[in-house]
């Protein structure tokens, strides 16, 4: 296991725009589909990494408490498949179902909706408002696998919460850490 954090780039960039099969569905979902009213949230997961299992169920809670908030939200999976098979769309598909997932699991087979994005670990978090900016690139919380911090999603909560309300997001955020990314060679 990797140790990586967000990669820190400057906020305000627009959504980049993608459309890739949902492994729940076998559907394809794009980013417009998935844009919510006042935001968009796009996730950066995947099923076999320490740090996605250690919060997997508050992100779920984030998806159930946010969505009916007019928030869209989105999990990706870019791993390379060939060396983690667990990773695997058809083992994507029972992570989701097993979670109740309440927001698509998409898998991003080629890797460029994660390059797009600048993507580096799993779980990397974009927040995007109404406009399609984005206004916040950090961590879910302070909690990890390693210490005995509350799972409760604090900090992206805050930055929806602002969201939803329509107001400012502040700059200054602590980057998500977590498996890096398994690029294709």
């Amino acid at each position: 296991m990797s140790l990586t954090p967000t990669n820190q780039i400057p906020l305000g960039f627009s959504m980049p725009q993608f459309s890739l099969p949902d492994a729940i569905t076998n559907k394809i979902v794009s980013s417009d589909d998935v844009k919510g009213e006042k935001g968009t949230l796009v996730m950066f997961i995947c099923n076999h990494c320490p740090f996605v299992l250690h919060v997997i169920h508050e992100l779920v809670k984030i998806g159930y408490d946010y969505m009916n908030q007019g928030i869209g939200i989105i999990a990706i999976s870019s791993n390379d498949v060939i060396s983690h098979p667990q990773d695997h769309p058809d083992r994507m598909k029972e992570f989701a179902l097993s979670l109740k997932f309440p927001f698509p699991y998409l898998y991003d087979e080629t890797q460029d909706v994660a390059r797009a994005y600048d993507a580096a670990c799993t779980p990397d978090f974009n927040l995007f408002d109404a406009d399609g900016f984005c206004v916040y690139r950090g961590q879910l919380d302070g909690s990890r696998p390693s210490n005995n911090n509350l799972i409760d999603g604090k900090d992206l909560r805050e930055a929806l919460d602002l969201v939803v309300a329509g107001k400012k997001v502040p700059e200054d955020q602590t980057p998500s850490v977590g498996c890096n990314i398994k690029w294709k060679e």
